[in-house]
């Protein structure tokens, strides 16, 4: 009977209950969105770089190396001489090797000296490679390839020219060696869109005619004799390394570390992420916070809701006290009402999730590069959902008190 009453009387409130549920699904839906874009970010910084068992470079701190190796933020102590790359690259250990220059922009997007093996050896989101959208992967000594982002923002299509500026705040320009747009990378939401990317051997070439931060005055080597040249480099800024076996990556990170010819630092890329994430945690925790306060303000609304209603139901509630009810009942008919509007304000709020999920995931990631599954709720988004239901019931125990000393004679009384 008791069951009855309540929806009952939840549909003669129909307007003020669904008020009251839509700002506890808004509230569920913002606390839930925060949590998949939190636990979104985290998978995208750890989905950054895949497949890739050491990052060297100079000594520094493990987070600043990964910064500026991988995320392109912030700026090499120092650089790591060709000798010593290929020393690394010389060890029993190693499969493979990568080498990543850094220093030179292009319109404020980093430019990347590599080799073509980058695009081969380089993954993302647990093992996808880098696919080339329009045109082709350097061929020629002056080609380059951009990013999804660099192509979209300033409007590039294959075959445009490119000039590189020398530095990274620098107005001085190698405009007297021009790269052409070879391709265009699919997008990946990693800092490879935000790249240009040219061979290696086009960094030293550029420099060919510089000394001392400058173009030598009067000098200018033509492009074909370039191509001639051997154009070894003499350091890079870092480099990927893949190891043979998994046993073996703790050993040669110990041997970079205590190389004896230069100070050097192997990191492992997933380490250094918990790291970088750890230092990120507190606008995260800060985020989190804000969102419960939104579902905590829901509730409190809910309560007030339910006290202003009791002025507008004494009569009822004294028909019920007069037909028998016991106090009890008038408490547990208000506890389960509010029960129900909770219930319905979390399924809806989960319902908005899953909607709002499905129209702006792709928006979201073509925008920032920030991947949202769609996934069936988890453990601990199922536990927040219970956690609105039960956290309802205990906020309308403080009007469902109220009712229950509500005396008989009380309801009664005709109020002018």
């Amino acid at each position: 009977m008791i069951f009855r009453l309540a929806f009952a009387s939840l549909v003669a409130r129909a307007l003020t209950v669904g008020m009251t549920i839509l700002a506890i699904a808004l509230s569920v839906a913002l606390f839930l969105g925060v949590e998949k874009i939190r636990t979104g970010a985290k998978a995208s910084f750890a989905d950054t770089i895949s497949g890739t068992d050491l990052i060297v470079g100079a000594r520094s701190g493990s987070v600043q190396l990964l910064l500026y190796s991988v995320f392109r933020i912030g700026n090499a102590t120092n650089n790591l001489t060709w000798e010593s790359y290929q020393d690394i690259e010389n060890r029993p250990e190693v499969d493979w090797i990568v080498p990543i220059s850094l220093g030179d922009s292009h319109r404020q997007f980093r430019v990347m000296g590599t080799t073509q093996a980058f695009f081969e050896r380089y993954k993302y989101r647990s093992g996808q490679s880098l696919s080339i959208r329009e045109g082709a992967i350097m061929d020629d000594l002056f080609d380059a390839v951009i990013g999804a982002d660099v192509a979209a923002k300033l409007g590039y299509k294959v075959g445009d020219p490119i000039v590189v500026a020398h530095g990274l705040a620098s107005f001085t320009e190698h405009d007297d060696q021009p790269f052409r747009v070879s391709g265009i990378l699919e997008k990946t939401g990693t800092p490879v869109d935000r790249t240009v990317i040219v061979g290696l051997r086009a960094i030293e070439a550029i420099h060919v005619d510089w000394q001392g931060g400058g173009q030598i005055q009067g000098q200018s080597t033509p492009a074909e004799t370039l191509r001639q040249m051997e154009l070894k480099p003499y350091a890079v800024t870092a480099a990927l390394v893949g190891v043979k076996g998994r046993l073996k990556v703790f050993g040669l990170q110990r041997a970079i570390n205590e190389y004896a010819e230069e100070p050097l630092l192997a990191i492992l890329p997933g380490v250094a992420l918990q790291e970088l994430w750890q230092i990120v945690g507190i606008a995260e925790t800060a985020l989190i916070g804000v969102s419960a306060m939104v579902v905590i303000t829901a509730l409190i609304g809910m309560m007030a809701t339910i006290f202003s209603s009791l002025n507008e139901r004494r009569r009822e509630m004294a028909i019920f006290r007069a037909m028998g009810a016991r106090p009890r009942v008038i408490l547990g008919l208000l506890v389960f009402e509010a029960s129900v509007m909770a219930a319905l304000g979390a399924l809806l709020g989960l319902v908005l999730l899953y909607v709002g999920l499905s129209i702006g995931q792709p928006m979201i990631d073509s925008a920032f590069g920030l991947w949202l599954p769609i996934e069936p709720p988890t453990l601990r988004e199922v536990r927040v959902l219970l956690g609105v239901v039960v956290a309802g019931a205990i906020v309308s125990m403080v009007p469902a008190l109220r009712a229950y000393r509500m005396s008989l004679a009380d309801g009664m009384i005709v109020r002018i």
